[in-house]
């Protein structure tokens, strides 16, 4: 990894940076609409006592320039967690520069020092840049699994029949 690159665990201090990054992405994937996420949210959800997600800063140069949210699944074929991205996002000025690269490698070092079977992402299927980028790096697609969503009024929907 270069040493202009720093990764590091993200704080609580950090939510702005972090509400900002999640803007951007949300633009670069023309849902901005969709970002219903506050700094007390994401203060609350990655950073209070029983938060299950996790996120990490990359900076390049000092200056914050890109993150990464993952958590731990579990998969019961294998016995042990897995890895999950939830999203990783470089802002368009530090691109090319191989933070993206770094963030990868770091949330895979942390796969593997868990003991996880699997490292495992989703991506647009328009997002061809991010397509070749992962695939360059030896990922493969799981073409044979389709994801599905409960969310909003269907969710609300769905539990009050429990």
């Amino acid at each position: 990894m270069s040493s202009a690159f720093h990764i590091r665990p993200a704080t609580v201090d950090d939510c702005s940076q972090i509400l900002a990054f999640i803007t951007e992405l949300a633009i670069y994937e023309k849902a901005e609409h969709e970002v219903e996420s506050t700094e007390t949210d994401l203060s609350q959800t990655l950073f209070s006592d029983d938060a299950t997600a996790h996120c990490v800063i990359g900076e390049y140069q000092g200056k914050p320039s890109g993150f990464a949210v993952y958590f731990y699944n579990y998969s019961t074929w294998q016995g042990r967690n897995g890895l999950y991205l939830e999203d990783l996002y470089v802002s368009p000025e530090f691109r090319g520069k191989g933070l993206g690269k770094a963030l990868l490698k770091h949330l895979a070092g942390q796969a593997v020092a868990k003991n996880c079977g699997r490292f495992e992402w989703s991506v647009l299927d328009w997002n061809t840049p991010a397509i070749d980028f992962y695939e360059s790096l030896g990922a493969k697609p799981k073409s044979e699994w389709v994801g599905y969503r409960l969310d909003g009024d269907a969710l609300t929907s769905f539990a009050a029949d429990a």
